[in-house]
């Protein structure tokens, strides 16, 4: 049980999708009892066991569904339908464990360290990427820390629909590169830092070149955050964690630029104006 707990634990912290069936109750000739466990992933990996055979191949192929939906089940198994000969009964209770947000970073200056440092006391996995040591020196929080330039960062990091990612570095084409990158990727959430004039060229630039939709671009949180009147970048920070915050229970929040600006603004093919 203790090397259970332990691959569990693993798991969790690698942010895999894992489904766990625990044994609840039985009623005649089962081969286990009570507790029995099995822990399931989406390619049909396990460990522990819930019995063997016809039952716990059903099982498994039940945990696997049930990943898509993400919602706890109760389901009762009769092994003699199965073609066990045990002949008796099993309830299992068969649970999908949730996967860990986790948020994205790129920038350790000023605005990304307060993020960290605010996000720390929330339920996400932090990590931030930055160039620059001494920067990212500075983060005292339990971020984790990527000392690489976004590009070559890129091939570390992983992406899925429950990640959450804010662009703050301290270049404009950084930026630009980094969510020209995130935004064909998926995610839960993506924001960028910025004035509403760098995000009208940023939104004209995009569409020029092709680098995604504008259905795609309407969905990027910029400029980022809630505006709360801030001036601070521990102010600033707060608004965009608490936009995050909002976004992963389940708010849909319309950005707050004024879309009507970009379509009657003029730029060169550079995306000036």
């Amino acid at each position: 049980m203790l090397s259970y707990f332990k691959v569990l634990s693993e798991t969790l912290e690698k942010r895999e999708l894992i489904t766990q069936c625990t044994v609840v109750a039985t009623s005649g000739s089962t081969p286990l009892k009570a507790g029995a466990k099995m822990l399931v992933w989406n390619d049909g990996r396990i460990f522990g066991t819930i019995g063997g055979g016809n039952i716990e191949k059903l099982v498994m192929e039940d945990a696997i569904k049930l990943m898509e939906y993400g919602e706890p089940v109760l389901k009762e198994y009769h092994l003699l339908k199965e073609q066990m000969c045990c002949g008796g009964t099993m309830k299992i209770f068969i649970e999908p464990i949730k996967r860990t947000k986790q948020l994205l970073i790129f920038g350790a200056g000023h605005i990304g360290k307060n993020i960290a440092n605010y996000a720390q006391n929330l339920d996400f996995k932090v990590i931030v990427i930055d160039e620059r040591k001494e920067i990212l020196d500075e983060i005292n929080s339990s971020a984790e820390k990527v000392l690489m330039n976004h590009n070559e960062a890129f091939q570390h990091l992983t992406f899925d629909t429950d990640t959450f990612i804010v662009i703050c570095t301290h270049q404009h084409e950084y930026d630009r590169e980094i969510l020209a990158h995130c935004i064909n990727q998926p995610h839960a959430y993506l924001g960028m830092i910025g004035s509403k004039r760098k995000v009208i060229i940023t939104r004209n630039r995009f569409i020029n070149q092709n680098i995604c939709t504008k259905e795609q671009l309407d969905k990027v949180d910029m400029p980022m955050g809630f505006d709360i009147g801030q001036n601070s970048p521990a102010e600033i920070a707060l608004g965009i964690i608490a936009k995050v915050v909002a976004v992963a229970n389940g708010k849909n929040i319309p950005n707050e630029i004024n879309l009507k600006e970009y379509e009657q603004t003029t730029f060169d093919s550079n995306g000036c104006s």
